[in-house]
Order: structure tokens, then C-alpha cells, then sequence
């Protein structure tokens, strides 16, 4: 019997990054979704394409040997599933994990192989998959007299992502275009008695932490960076946004300020660090990925969180007095994302600041207490932010 993956949403990130990498490590693939239409084109469809965009043209691969069953509908089938995967992976969003744990919880209680079913889930924060496991292992979705044998029947294993999926032809169906740089990274220490899945895209590691942080305060810090300064200055992508001047040292700064924190908290050296920033500058200015600055700035309360991208990192540096200016200019301009069409949180946010005073509004946002030193930072340019958009 061939290796199977059973894999939580069929978005872009799902067809074109971790299907595409899992069906060329030999799996069959089971998507799992509750819409309708997505599920619907792919049990219609035998085959998608996946194009890789690089500095060196582009590359075809051809998707194939898949399955779909929506959750909503047909729970049971996905449960059976579960039973015998060999690897449970998902890319959901952050807040969806809550919702799709009861059914991979019933999944891997009716598990009889001996062998442990892999669980990554493959999501843009920090700990999703031990996130993940805490709601499985709540005792709604998993029975308490069988959670003590549950790393019997599952390991759990962290996991960071990294792979810039641009704006998708409206008319492209399935098919998915899609940086050709990637990383996935996944802690190899929960599979020390089974041994970990065999998929070669995957990078096994002993210690994730390092590889989550570098990456989130990398890339994600300065790919949003480039969007918020990007849609107040009206740029079109974010290659418009870093091919001004102003933008490109702003976001430049932002990462030095986060490289600060990265090689002296991870021992990774300077002069590593300065090359992956540079390797990351050039990836998102890539002009091909066409990647539209309000698709990057979209969900501005995720990114404005405690562990996100700037006050993650900026918490820590003014812990230790170092310098956040940079970051604070981001911040601020993450701040003014507001009401963007087709964004629900930039109108939510929107909401927040009109109805919210300065200091309530950073405890909530940003999830920080008065007693912390980026606190007193953020409170005035949020007030800023509220003079501004009265």
C-alpha cells in the first residue's frame, strides 16, 4: 500500500506548496475542506499545475493522484482516512486550527497501525502545530482515558513554511503559480523512536526555533513592511513599493533591526544573516510574482499581534533596550492599513480605533501590558493613527 497524506485546505498554499512537494515525494493526496466549490473542482479534475516563477524562468509540474471530501459533509469518510494516513498536514489560517481538530481528533483515536500518523500543520505562526495538538488533546475532541496512549497513535511535530504565493490569475482554476524558492523546515525530535516521513523537501531539524524566528522576522517582517509603506505611498506591488528609495532603507532598517535580535539570540552569525537578508529582498522584489501590496498587508490585527512580525520582534529588542525605530515606523504604518477593500480585519481595525482608547487598543491588539517597555511606544502612535483618521 502506496505512502498517503491527508491534508486540512485546498488554498493556494495547500495545492501549491505542500501538495506539490508531498505528491513528488510519492503520496497519494486527500484534500480535506468544507468549501464547496473548491472540493468540487478538485474531485472534477485529475490534474493541476503548479508553476514555479524564478530569476530562471519558469517550471511546470504537473499535480496528480488526489482526492477530496469535504468535512462538512462527509466527516466520516474523512475520520476513516485519517485512520490510515501516513501524514496529516494542514494550511488553514491560524484561527481555523480550532475547527478542524475534532476530526482529525476522532481520526486518530480510531488509528490501529502501529506506527504513529505524522501531524505538521504547515501554518504562518509560530508553535501551530503544538497549538493544534493542545485542541486535539482537549478532552471534547479526544476522549481522556485515551490521551495518554494518543503518541501512539500521532506525533506532533512543528514546522516553519516559507514560500511567497503571489495574486492568482482569476481564471486559473486549480492551477497555482508560485515562487520557486521554498523552505520547510520541520522538528525531527518527536519521530526519535518511529523515524521521521520520508519527503525530501523537508528540511529535519533538532531545534526549530531558530529557523521559525529568522524566517517570521525575515521575511514576514519585511514583506509586510514593504506593503504597509507600499499602500500609503500607492504603490501597485511590492516591487513597485521597493524600487522607491525611501521604502527600500525603511525596510532595509527593519531588518536590521531584527537581524540584531536573530544573531544575538540564535547565534547565527552576522555575516549569515546579512546574506539571507539580502536573499529575502531579492525574492519579494521579484516582478514577476506581481504581488499586489494589499494581498501582503491583508489581516493587519494577526500581523499587529504579540508574536507576529513587528511587535514580536520589537518586544524583545526593547526588553533589552535595543533599537526599534524602524519597526515602530512599521508598526505605525500597520496601523493606518485600514478599510482596504475585501479585507475584513482592516475594517475591523478600522472599528477598534474609533471606539477604543490608545491604551486599550494596544493591550488588545497587540496583546501588551502597561508594564512592558514597547508599551509606552506603541500608545502614542496609535493616538497619532486616531488624530489621522478622525
Amino acid at each position: 500500500m502506496g505512502l498517503k497524506a491527508v491534508h486540512f485546505g485546498g488554498g493556494n498554499i495547500g495545492r501549491g506548496f505542500v501538495a506539490e512537494k508531498l505528491h513528488l515525494a510519492g503520496y497519494e493526496m486527500v484534500f480535506v475542506d468544507v468549501m464547496d466549490s473548491i472540493i468540487e473542482q478538485l474531485q472534477k479534475t485529475k490534474e493541476y499545475t503548479v508553476t514555479e516563477i524564478g530569476g530562471e524562468g519558469e517550471k511546470v509540474n504537473k499535480i496528480t493522484n488526489y482526492r477530496a471530501i469535504n468535512s462538512k459533509t462527509n466527516e466520516a469518510d474523512v475520520i476513516d482516512e485519517i485512520s490510515t494516513a501516513d501524514l496529516v498536514t494542514c494550511a488553514v489560517g491560524p484561527n481555523i486550527l480550532k475547527f478542524i481538530a475534532p476530526v482529525i481528533g476522532k481520526g486518530i483515536d480510531k488509528r490501529t497501525a502501529p506506527k504513529p500518523v505524522a501531524v505538521i500543520a504547515c501554518e504562518n505562526a509560530i508553535g501551530a502545530t503544538d497549538t493544534l495538538a493542545g485542541f486535539i488533546k482537549d478532552s471534547k475532541n479526544t476522549p481522556q482515558d485515551r490521551l495518554s496512549s494518543i503518541n501512539d497513535r500521532a506525533s506532533f511535530a512543528n514546522s516553519a513554511i516559507d514560500r511567497i504565493v503571489p495574486g492568482q490569475d482569476p481564471n486559473a482554476g486549480l492551477n497555482v503559480k508560485i515562487e520557486s524558492f521554498y523552505e520547510w523546515v520541520v522538528d525531527k525530535t518527536p519521530f526519535a523512536k518511529e523515524g521521521h516521513p520520508e519527503v525530501s523537501a523537508i528540511k529535519w531539524v533538532d531545534d526549530l526555533n531558530p529557523y521559525i524566528e529568522r524566517k517570521l522576522f525575515t521575511v514576514n517582517t519585511g514583506h509586510a513592511a514593504a506593503a504597509y509603506y507600499g499602500h500609503a505611498r500607492g504603490k501597485r506591488t511590492i516591487h513597485d513599493a521597493l524600487q522607491d528609495s525611501d521604502i527600500n532603507k525603511i525596510v532595509y532598517d527593519c531588518l536590521s533591526e531584527t537581524s540584531h535580535l536573530i544573531v544575538k539570540k540564535h547565534g547565527i552569525s552576522t555575516e549569515e544573516q546579512k546574506a539571507y537578508v539580502e536573499k529575502i529582498v531579492k525574492r519579494i522584489s521579484n516582478p514577476y510574482l506581481e504581488d499586489v501590496v494589499e494581498r501582503v498587508g491583508r489581516a493587519p490585527l494577526r500581523k499587529l499581534s504579540r508574536k507576529e512580525r513587528f511587535v514580536g520582534p520589537a518586544s524583545q529588542l526593547a526588553e533589552s533596550g535595543d533599537k526599534i525605530d524602524a519597526l515602530l515606523g512599521a508598526i505605525e504604518q500597520a496601523f493606518a492599513f485600514l478599510d482596504v477593500k475585501d479585507d475584513e480585519e482592516s475594517a475591523e481595525l478600522s472599528k477598534i480605533l474609533k471606539s477604543t482608547e490608545a491604551k486599550e487598543v494596544v493591550k488588545k491588539v497587540c496583546g501588551l501590558e502597561e508594564s512592558h517597555p514597547l508599551f509606552s511606544k506603541i500608545v502614542p502612535i496609535v493616538q497619532k493613527v486616531q488624530e489621522t483618521t478622525k
